[in-house]
């Protein structure tokens, strides 16, 4: 069977963001974390700035300013330098793992300030996934590796945070328009570290370089777009689904490239946070079909396509919609689905996500 170009847009995708983890554990040789944090979204700002003008982003109002500034922090600058700085010790891998577990803070940030309802199977699927980081966090048994598990898995917090923030951002603009805003803030706010990448650039080897022009252009650049486009045309049961093969994919890209192999103990954890992660994304079967039941509410299923007219929520790394068919237009996006790496995503489609 011919497999359609969004189904191999949703592969890349997957590639995209899995190659990150070992990517960054080489660019970190040459760069170290300061200067790779800010090389790798300046490498993104330009690229997505060139193209932003044939992806028809829009200038942004001012009034959402604030909260564009507080994405760009936590869901662009935190987040790289929080991630770049646990894999210093935490093996790429692992480290992708940890990140996994990033949808669960944002169904408490939007149980807290949204009133949203958590269900009972989304508190089993957190405590599980919380339960699986932290035996992540003890899997290395040595000081060194549980302080960098927690920072990789702040650096899942902050991702949380941000996923949160978009959801006001998502009723307005594309899912593209706002990781473009976040990730051009994030490098605003990165710019104290100009000399450690200018340094970086300058004195780096070859690999070193080659992975965070690479980290730059493909994972946090082209991730967006192929996603966009990908999620845009399938249902959002495949794409949320994909996303799940992200941590396997980059332990299997860590093991070829970089010869690691996480613990037993670490995949015991992986496995759990997945697992978690899987169950606060399940949605109740509805007794009439479904579609039956979405019309009499105004709101689409999520195992459905969106309609072109649709709003989008959601991210990076694998978040579900929930459309509202109502009459004033208001977006809700299920925070639960939010995925760790990143992102936002078409207004035809889910959420993008980045690693």
């Amino acid at each position: 069977m011919k497999l359609s170009k969004a189904v191999w847009a949703l592969a890349l995708t997957v590639f995209a963001w899995a190659s990150a983890f070992p990517a960054i554990r080489v660019g970190l040789e040459g760069f170290g974390v300061a200067g790779l944090s800010l090389a790798r979204l300046m490498v993104a700002s330009v690229a997505l700035a060139v193209a932003a003008p044939f992806l028809g982003v829009r200038v942004p109002r001012r009034q959402d300013l604030p909260m564009i500034v507080l994405c760009g922090l936590t869901g662009m600058s935190a987040y790289q330098v929080l991630l770049n700085w646990g894999e210093v010790n935490v093996p790429a891998g692992t480290a992708s793992l940890l990140i996994a577990v990033a949808p669960v803070f944002s169904v408490l940030l939007a149980a807290a300030f949204l009133g949203e309802r958590i269900t009972r199977l989304k508190v089993v699927g957190s405590v599980v996934a919380i339960a699986g980081a932290a035996v992540i966090a003890v899997a290395g048994g040595h000081a060194e590796y549980t302080t960098s598990a927690w920072v990789v898995l702040a650096a899942a917090v902050v991702q949380g945070v941000y996923h949160f923030a978009t959801k006001p951002l998502l009723v307005r603009y594309t899912g593209l328009e706002v990781a473009c805003y976040a990730m051009w803030a994030g490098t605003f706010f990165l710019l104290p570290l100009l000399p450690q990448m200018v340094h970086g650039f300058a004195t780096a080897s070859t690999a070193p370089l080659l992975s965070t022009v690479f980290l730059g252009l493909f994972p946090s650049a082209v991730g967006f777009v192929v996603w966009g486009y990908a999620v845009a045309r399938l249902s959002m049961a495949s794409s949320t689904a994909a996303l799940y093969l992200v941590p396997p994919v980059a332990l299997v890209v860590a093991y070829l490239w970089l010869d690691e192999v996480p613990s037993p103990l670490a995949l015991v954890g992986g496995v759990l946070g997945i697992a978690g992660v899987a169950l606060i994304n399940r949605r109740p079967r509805r007794a009439d079909g479904g579609e039956a039941a979405g019309k009499g509410t105004g709101r689409h299923t999520t195992d459905r396509p969106h309609h072109a007219n649709g709003h989008a929520n959601g991210h990076a790394n694998g978040h579900a919609t929930d459309h509202s068919g109502q009459a004033n237009g208001r977006d809700r996006m299920d925070a639960s689905s939010c995925q760790g790496t990143g992102h936002p995503a078409e207004r035809k489609g889910p959420p993008a996500g980045f690693k």
